[in-house]
């Protein structure tokens, strides 16, 4: 059975979006977490995001040959662009490329994904969404990037929701610019 992860850069206090709105960024990445970005999303077979985190992944629509991207960039586009992608909202009425909008819940979609022939992840994005899944326990993996910072506020990582899970220790790994990588698989 396929795997759902859910896996983002936070700041050290547990933010995915800061006070101002922005989502947590590390700076530029070396080449060590780059390759680690690059080997999670070329694990993912699917892509379930809310209305936020797609369009603000739209950003990567854009990157053709001609477009300002550097060569890092460029292989992401070309890994990202292609993906499928599953966009839960209310209020948006069409989405591009890759995408489609839900037609149903998510238990049902990742249902749905999960008896789909395929060994790649069913990867979340986006804090309310994750949220949602955690809260139906339909994740099976964390995957988090702790950068070094310290934000004080915004949207968390982990929803506050008096939900709690037990869970197993599967990679960590610290980079040369202070990111950590932490990979939790949950127990059941």
């Amino acid at each position: 059975m396929r795997s759902v992860t859910y896996s983002m850069g936070i700041s050290l206090d547990g933010f995915i979006v800061g006070p101002d709105g922005e989502i947590i960024t590390a700076p530029p990445p070396d080449a060590e977490v780059w390759q680690l970005v690059m080997d999670e999303i070329r694990g993912v077979d699917v892509h379930l995001m809310g209305r936020r985190l797609y369009e603000t992944m739209l950003y990567w629509e854009a990157a053709d040959p001609d477009a300002p991207f550097d060569d890092d960039e460029l292989a992401w586009a070309a890994v990202w662009n292609p993906l499928p992608k599953v966009v839960f909202s209310t209020t948006l009425s069409s989405v591009q490329g890759s995408a489609r909008l839900a037609t149903g819940s998510l238990v049902d979609e990742i249902a749905r994904l999960r008896a789909e022939p395929g060994e790649g992840d069913i990867a979340i994005g986006g804090a309310a969404l994750a949220a949602e899944a955690a809260a139906l326990d339909l994740i099976d993996e964390y995957r988090i990037r702790v950068y070094p910072l310290l934000v004080g506020g915004g949207t968390p990582y982990f929803p506050v929701a008096g939900r709690s899970a037990e869970l197993e220790l599967v990679e960590a790994r610290t980079f040369s610019g202070g990111m950590v990588y932490l990979r939790y698989r949950v127990v059941r």
